[in-house]
C-alpha cells in the first residue's frame, strides 16, 4: 500500500535532504509560516518522526510544481468505515477540473486527522472549483441533516484547511 509520509522543517533543511535522496518521490512546498516534506513511497520513510498516512484513494501525480490544498478531517474510531466509503464512492468530478493535478485521500496512522490533499496549477484553479457545478456536487448535502457533516459522533472536531505553495528552484 503506498504511504505518505509528512515533515515539517526550514526551506534549506528540506531541500538539502531532497538532495540527499534523489530517487525518493520528496515533495516540497511553503506555507504561510512553515516548510513541508512529504515522502511518497511503498516502503518505510526516510524521515526520523513523520507524521504517517496511507493512500486509500488517488488520482494524478504528485508534483513539486502547483498550489496544494490540505482538508485535515477529525474522524472519530466509529466513523471511520463510513467517512472512507464515502471516498471510496466519490463521484471524481474534481479529475475533469481545469487546473486540476492530483488528489491523494490519506488514512492516518498514528492520528485521528484525515486529509484531502489536492493539487492544482495555481490558487485561482482551486477557487474557480471552489465555485463550480462539480464543487456543489460533491457537497451539495452539507449543512443538512443529510449531510456527513451532520453527523457530530463521526467527527469529534471541526476540520480546518491548510495551504501551501510548491517549492521551487529560486
Amino acid at each position: 500500500m503506498k504511504k505518505i509520509y509528512m515533515t515539517f522543517g526550514t526551506p534549506d533543511f528540506l531541500h538539502k535532504f531532497q538532495e540527499e535522496n534523489p530517487n525518493d518521490t520528496l515533495i516540497q512546498m511553503q506555507g504561510e509560516d512553515t516548510a513541508l516534506l512529504i515522502h511518497e513511497t511503498e516502503s518505510e520513510t526516510l524521515f526520523n518522526e513523520p507524521r504517517k498516512y496511507e493512500v486509500f484513494d488517488e488520482s494524478g501525480q504528485l508534483t513539486e510544481n502547483g498550489f496544494f490544498v490540505f482538508n485535515n478531517i477529525p474522524v472519530s474510531d466509529e466513523g471511520r468505515p463510513v467517512f472512507e466509503h464515502r471516498f471510496k464512492n466519490r463521484a471524481g468530478l474534481i479529475e475533469e477540473e481545469p487546473g486540476f493535478m492530483a488528489i491523494r485521500v490519506l488514512r492516518p496512522v498514528n492520528s485521528d486527522t484525515y486529509v484531502v490533499l489536492t493539487q492544482w496549477t495555481d490558487e485561482d484553479s482551486f477557487k474557480e472549483w471552489q465555485n463550480s457545478q462539480s464543487y456543489n456536487k460533491a457537497h451539495e448535502k452539507r449543512g443538512t441533516s443529510e449531510g456527513i457533516d451532520h453527523q457530530k459522533t463521526m467527527f469529534p472536531r471541526s476540520s480546518f484547511v491548510t495551504k501551501y505553495v510548491g517549492h521551487t528552484e529560486q
